[in-house]
C-alpha cells in the first residue's frame, strides 16, 4: 500500500514515536523509508562581524542536531531489521522542506510527531504539523506526544 514513508525527526521522544509507526508500516507493507532533518540556515539577523561567527557555530550545532536525530532514528529502524536513507535539509521554512522533500521523493505517506502546542505557544510558534497537513499531497500520519 505505501511504497515510500517520509519521516520527520528532530530527536524529540515524540518523532522517534513517529519512526517507531512508520517502520511497523515498513514491515507490514515493504516500504522505504526516509528520515529527514530539516536545519534553517537564517534563525537570526545579525550584524557586524560577530554575525559570521555566531551562524557558523550555529549552523555546526544545528547539523550536529540533526546528525544526531536521525542517527537515533536509523538505530530504531535498525533494530527492526530496516534500512533507511537520512538526509540534512536546508529549509528556511520547517515545513516546506517536509513537504518539497516528500515531493521530491515521491514519499506517498508522512508520518510525523506533534507536540500538541496549544494557547499562546500555538500562536506565537505556529505548528509545523498542522501546515504539513494543509499543505502536503501525500497522506499525513500524525502521531501525537
Amino acid at each position: 500500500m505505501f511504497k515510500h514513508i517520509l519521516v520527520p525527526v528532530d530527536g524529540s521522544e515524540t518523532s522517534m514515536q513517529a519512526v517507531s509507526m512508520a517502520s511497523g508500516f515498513a514491515l507490514a507493507f515493504g516500504s522505504r523509508i526516509t528520515l529527514i532533518h530539516v536545519v534553517d540556515n537564517y534563525p537570526f539577523i545579525g550584524v557586524g562581524a560577530d554575525y559570521a561567527l555566531g551562524q557558523n557555530e550555529y549552523l555546526a550545532a544545528a547539523t550536529g542536531s540533526a546528525n544526531a536525530a536521525l542517527a537515533r532514528g536509523v538505530a530504531a529502524l535498525a533494530a527492526e531489521g530496516l534500512h533507511s536513507d537520512q538526509r540534512v535539509i536546508d529549509g528556511h521554512v520547517v515545513h516546506e522542506g517536509i513537504v518539497d522533500t516528500a515531493e521530491a521523493i515521491a514519499a506517498d505517506l508522512i508520518v510525523m510527531g506533534s507536540r500538541g502546542r496549544t494557547g499562546i505557544e500555538k500562536w506565537l510558534l505556529g505548528s509545523v504539523t498542522e501546515h504539513v497537513l494543509k499543505q502536503a499531497k501525500a497522506p499525513v500520519m500524525v502521531v501525537k506526544g
